[in-house]
């Protein structure tokens, strides 16, 4: 599968995927960051995407073609490049979508659209709740699937009072909202929360001197990209990661850029749906191809990506080919992946999925993923999603 996958990639990306016009033409518009905050997250859902597509291929007769948008991580943005692709460069599927705030500002155009949108990061928990829609299938998480578990988990180890840090955004409050609620749940406490202004944060100490005086006994957070790299560095120099153990959703040691954050990173445990650590013959091939093909492991990012090419293929596979067709042949994907076990719930359209608990440590050749716990797969609630109701 390795030299199919690397083979067959470096063909697609020769032609940048501009491949002539058929009649089984697939046109997939990637929605993306490329610049801002999140930018190294976007090119690595594009890296993942690129060789799901190479190393899937065979499987369909459809053949596909890129157009990529940057969002700018600006929900305003993001919506008027997912209209480009929909009215301008007429996009059979659109594909990506970083931040929960992008998601939530393209929802109803996609929706009224009526154009297949695979996303292939954002965590927005209304998309497969109350703001669900058939055209919107998630391949990477909910925002509540990956921390509430881990509230649970966390409170079985025995910490009984935590401290929770994230960026003020929709995501940095349904993270941490799931993560209290879980530990709640289980009979924790929730001594004092911060939201930080998102991307603009330069400074985390005022809120570490909070967290140092609040009497709780470790620190939940979550950051992703460049505000991860910041915050988890702040947090050591800052000297509380021996007095407060820091844990925190996984985006906070993404292996996108954990080495950036160093030995500062050691010893942080955090909850993911994908470490590249994991063990099962579906992940060795995609960690193989990836760093044949890049140098470096997979992300988290890297594996939504692929999983989502992965999906697409599969739909067209069964001879979907149209927006209708391939919005609900999208939504009963399932496949054993690198994650483990990976489906669609009907429900919801949401990923189903384990997660995995994790500790950062130092390895042979640098920084990895010691995998300490798999959390059962579970679907999440309903949330005022009405699929069910005319699936």
């Amino acid at each position: 599968m390795k030299d199919k996958a690397i083979g067959a990639l470096a063909g697609l990306c020769a032609g940048a995927l501009a491949l002539p016009a058929a009649a089984d033409e697939i046109k997939v518009g990637l929605l993306l960051p490329y610049s801002g905050v999140y930018a190294a997250l976007g090119n690595d859902i594009e890296a993942g995407f690129r060789l799901g597509l190479a190393a899937f291929a065979d499987e369909t007769e459809a053949r596909f073609a890129i157009v990529r948008e940057d969002t700018e991580v600006k929900p305003p943005v993001g919506l008027a490049k997912a209209r480009k692709l929909v009215l301008d460069d007429q996009v059979d599927v659109i594909a990506g979508v970083v931040s929960s705030g992008v998601l939530g500002a393209i929802r109803d155009f996609v929706h009224n659209s009526g154009v297949p949108l695979i996303v292939a990061n954002a965590g927005n928990d209304e998309a497969t709740g109350e703001q669900c829609s058939p055209f919107i299938t998630r391949m990477s998480f909910s925002n509540r699937q990956v921390n509430r578990p881990m509230g649970e988990w966390l409170h079985a180890q025995g910490v009984q009072k935590v401290y929770t840090i994230a960026p003020d955004y929709a995501a940095g409050r349904q993270m941490i909202g799931a993560f209290v609620d879980g530990f709640t749940a289980a009979g924790g406490e929730v001594v004092g929360q911060e939201f930080t202004p998102f991307q603009t944060t330069q400074d985390f100490g005022p809120y570490l001197a909070k967290a140092r005086a609040s009497g709780a006994e470790a620190v939940y957070a979550f950051f992703a990209g460049g505000e991860a790299i910041s915050f988890v560095k702040q947090y050591d120099s800052f000297g509380l990661k021996e007095a407060m153990p820091l844990y925190g959703a996984g985006f906070l040691t993404s292996p996108l850029y954990v080495e950036a954050e160093g030995p500062a990173a050691e010893g942080v445990i955090a909850a993911l749906h994908y470490v590249p650590t994991i063990e099962n013959a579906a992940n060795a091939a995609f960690v193989a191809a990836f760093q044949a093909e890049t140098g470096r492991v997979p992300s988290e990012y890297a594996v939504q990506g692929y999983d989502a090419a992965r999906a697409l293929v599969q739909a067209t596979a069964t001879g979907a080919a149209d927006r209708a067709s391939l919005a609900q042949a999208l939504a009963k994907v399932s496949f054993e992946g690198p994650r483990g076990p990976t489906a669609i719930d009907p429900a919801t359209n949401n990923i189903v999925q384990p997660i995995y608990v994790y500790e950062t440590v130092a390895g042979e050749t640098g920084l990895t993923q010691k995998v300490l716990a798999q959390l059962p797969a579970e679907a999440d609630p309903a949330n005022g999603c009405t699929l069910s109701a005319t699936n």
